[in-house]
């Protein structure tokens, strides 16, 4: 059977960039993920610092179309935006979608972003053409060969969690960073919602989910809106999923500590179902 999505981690971190020594397996830039089906529609969620790479490698071959699925406008997951190639290039159409934050449209947050004080190159410098798509949960996505649905996600000022499949059919992936599975974040959600977000991730290929503490650093953290690799590994078990990716690792987690944490998490999965932490440059072919 051939593959019907190519899923890329170009960024795996949370928080803030963590290069050095310790991070060289795992990485160290901030949230990004590719997902490109076989007639080459490629969505990109979150822009991370990691967007950078991958629009190096965009740039090589200019012109189209691309759409970027932001979870939310945290500074993690938008600050690799500014040094994203494409958005520089004469031809290029980006598409970005995604929340808006209480009281300011998300085309307001991303147009302070690029201001002169903090970024001083010109919009003339950047004549690709940008439209803005705000979207909500339970929301279905307009993305050219690809059927995305949109959830809520626990997590402080809201979030969206995405599910994307080939328009014609086939592999499922689903995209859950920044959540918080656990009571500390139940003010945020309703009753239900824990048995939505399972319907959600029912019958995906891939999950990718929030996978930043430990159970001890969770403990110290209620309310902060993330979520540890074990309740990952809950949510993946219960939904059926046979794959989960652990994603948007603790900064302060150097590979050796993320190597316990995967140990911990494949100890508690159940058979049928592979656990991985995701680490820069993994593809997964679906």
């Amino acid at each position: 059977m051939s593959m019907s999505l190519s899923v890329t981690f170009w960024g795996t971190r949370g928080t803030i960039p963590t290069p050095g020594a310790g991070t060289v397996r795992y990485g160290g830039n901030t949230a990004c993920v590719s997902v490109r089906d076989q007639r080459g529609h490629t969505a990109i969620l979150d822009a991370g610092t990691g967007i950078r790479a991958l629009g190096q490698l965009l740039g090589a071959q200019p012109g189209g179309r691309l759409d970027l699925l932001l979870s939310h406008v945290h500074w993690d997951h938008i600050q690799g935006l500014p040094f994203f190639e494409p958005m520089y290039q004469h031809g290029q159409d980006i598409h970005i979608h995604g929340p808006a934050p209480s009281g300011v449209s998300l085309q307001e947050v991303l147009e302070r972003q690029l201001d002169g004080a903090v970024y001083p190159v010109p919009r003339t410098a950047r004549p690709a053409r940008l439209t803005v798509h705000e979207t909500s949960p339970g929301a279905s996505l307009d993305v050219p060969g690809l059927k995305v649905r949109s959830i809520a996600l626990s997590h402080p000022g809201g979030a969206l969690g995405y599910r994307l499949e080939p328009a014609d059919g086939g592999a499922v992936v689903a995209y859950l960073t920044d959540n918080e599975l656990g009571s500390g974040g139940a003010d945020r959600v309703s009753s239900a919602w824990r048995r939505e977000l399972e319907e959600f991730v029912r019958g995906t290929e891939l999950l990718i989910h929030d996978a930043m503490y430990t159970p001890a650093l969770l403990a110290d953290r209620p309310g902060w809106g993330h979520s540890s690799a074990l309740e990952a590994v809950a949510l993946a078990a219960s939904a059926g999923v046979p794959r989960l990716a652990l994603f948007h690792h603790e900064p302060d987690h150097d590979d050796g500590q993320l190597d316990e944490l995967v140990g911990t998490a494949r100890a508690a999965a159940p058979p049928g179902l592979t656990v991985t932490a995701a680490h820069e440059g993994w593809t997964v072919n679906l």
